[in-house]
């Protein structure tokens, strides 16, 4: 489904991603590990078309999307839940919800899937409170289901534990172990807590000082050798 091929990025004279190359199949989930300032968000603000790339090459379900804005790579089906959620604070839940199909025309796009209500049923309760009185939790499952009302192929969730409280982490954690097992959705997951993304990925990428150190699968993968380059 997503296929990079030596991605090089540059901050000024800072070679900040270098060579970087990755795949994911759909239905499957790809962990992204890397500690702080390893290059993780700036990897995926390149997969969506927030940062240019120096070169290489982007292609989804074999198209090159390299040089695609960010609204385009949305249309083809790539929803992006970025570090620090960025909810619309002021709108209410609902107004939030309805914000995640823009791309959908008609009456499919005033219609909230029950299935988000579903996975996330804190937020039928909610429906009416501003983005902005929600606790941090509450925020990113918010934007997690307003990614999902997009009805992406690939959905990237950058640090979805981020800053959350215990019972909520588990509760994410099941969402996105309940899209792989649908199978109809690839997941590209952005950690920094390896424990998290142990048990939901299939595949994982160990990136350090904007390169790839490490990759594989789940059985294939050694725990202590992935744990050293997340060490402080």
């Amino acid at each position: 489904m997503l296929n990079v091929e030596q991605l090089n990025q540059y901050y000024g004279s800072s070679h900040t991603l270098r060579g970087v190359s990755l795949s994911l199949e759909k239905g499957k989930c790809l962990a992204l590990l890397g500690r702080n300032g390893v290059g993780k968000t700036t990897l995926l603000k390149c997969l969506m078309g927030v940062l240019p790339s120096a070169s290489g090459k982007v292609t989804l379900e074999g198209r090159d999307i390299t040089s695609l804005k960010p609204h385009q790579r949305a249309a083809l089906g790539i929803a992006y839940v970025p570090q620090g959620r960025e909810i619309f604070a002021r709108l209410s839940v609902e107004e939030n919800l309805l914000m995640g199909m823009a791309t959908k025309s008609g009456k499919k796009a005033l219609l909230i899937k029950d299935e988000v209500y579903e996975l996330f049923p804190v937020l039928k309760e909610m429906l009416q409170r501003r983005g902005g009185d929600l606790s941090g939790g509450q925020q990113q499952q918010l934007a997690i289901a307003r990614a999902l009302l997009a009805e992406p192929k690939l959905i990237i969730l950058d640090e979805p534990t981020e800053g959350i409280q215990p019972s909520i982490i588990k509760d994410i954690g099941r969402v996105i172990r309940l899209l792989r097992e649908r199978g109809d959705i690839g997941i590209l997951l952005c950690e920094q807590y390896f424990h998290f993304a142990r048990d939901l990925a299939d595949n994982f990428v160990v990136l350090s000082r904007g390169e790839v150190v490490a990759a594989g699968s789940q059985e294939s993968m050694d725990d202590d050798s992935v744990k050293r380059h997340l060490a402080v």
